[in-house]
């Protein structure tokens, strides 16, 4: 787990809220967050990142295993490939930190490279030696080996950068999207942005092994509440932990797979381990991620 918290990170830089002065005072139960990002392996040589958060540079520094090895080319990097859940600027930001003519492929929905492909900036991304390649939907890709990664469609939103006054808010057409990755025997689910449960989706969990869920806050109105934004979880696209459409009740009838909270905001107090709604969460059975836990399957 590379970085486990929602944009912006925990202690977000200009937050003054009451988790982030504990975390910036280096309280131990309020332990700071880098944003949402995973690094998967099936033979600890090569490595493919879920998502590249804008704390990148900061996550491979504290990461040995990403680390340049000691090859005959000066420059090297174990990353052999990014796998992009959507366009958001905590997905795709870090890509930037990867210009410095490495080569990797880069996976994401045709959707989500035509946002790469407007902005120039990501040219950076020295063609000749990054392929993008695109990933149709609900169809395994091999990445290495055994390895897989099958991209399908939950619903969430457009990027804020990207909303229209008349956009809806809620879309299920590929521009969010989940990952499920496999290696034949055991399969995880990372599902950093989800705005409800379906059917389908909730079918896909109970065959999984692992699942990396959304929860972006614990209350649909917890940024409301606290002064600290005007919109709900709903809004932005996330299924909240609490209330009757939330996670936490959406999945208390789905049997099976190990259970981690990533992509959690910095209003959000399962973030601090002495709260209440941390240990209510835990109760459920669902495992608070943080950076640098490692999760083998």
């Amino acid at each position: 787990m590379l970085g486990a918290a929602a944009g912006g990170g925990f202690p977000q830089w200009n937050s003054n809220g009451a988790g982030c002065r504990r975390a910036r005072a280096g309280d131990p139960t309020a332990e700071p967050c880098t944003q949402a990002s995973l690094a998967v392996t099936v033979d600890d040589d090569r490595w493919f990142l879920i998502n590249a958060s804008p704390d990148l540079r900061e996550q491979i520094g504290r990461s040995p295993f990403l680390h340049p090895r000691e090859r005959a080319s000066l420059r090297d990097s174990p990353i052999a490939g990014v796998v992009l859940t959507g366009g958001d600027v905590d997905v795709i930001a870090g890509l930037l930190t990867l210009r410095e003519r490495q080569s990797f492929t880069l996976y994401a929905t045709d959707k989500i490279h035509a946002v790469l492909d407007a902005n120039p900036i990501f040219e950076v991304l020295n063609r000749d030696l990054v392929t993008r390649f695109a990933v149709a939907l609900e169809t395994p890709v091999t990445l290495d080996g055994p390895l897989t990664v099958e991209l399908f469609a939950v619903p969430g939103k457009t990027p804020l950068y990207l909303e229209s006054d008349d956009a809806p808010p809620i879309v299920v057409d590929g521009t969010t999207v989940g990952a499920a990755l496999s290696d034949g025997r055991a399969t995880a689910l990372f599902i950093p942005g989800c705005a409800a449960m379906t059917s389908d989706l909730a079918a896909r969990i109970r065959t999984a092994h692992a699942v990396f869920f959304d929860s972006t806050l614990f209350r649909d109105d917890e940024m409301i509440q606290q002064g600290a934004g005007s919109k709900t979880g709903r809004r932005m696209g996330h299924m909240s932990l609490s209330g009757p459409d939330g996670t936490l009740a959406a999945f208390a009838g789905l049997e099976g797979p190990r259970r981690f909270l990533i992509h959690i905001n910095n209003t959000n107090p399962v973030l601090i381990h002495d709260s209440p709604e941390r240990a209510e969460v835990e109760r459920a059975g669902w495992t608070v991620a943080h950076d640098a836990m490692e999760v083998v399957l």
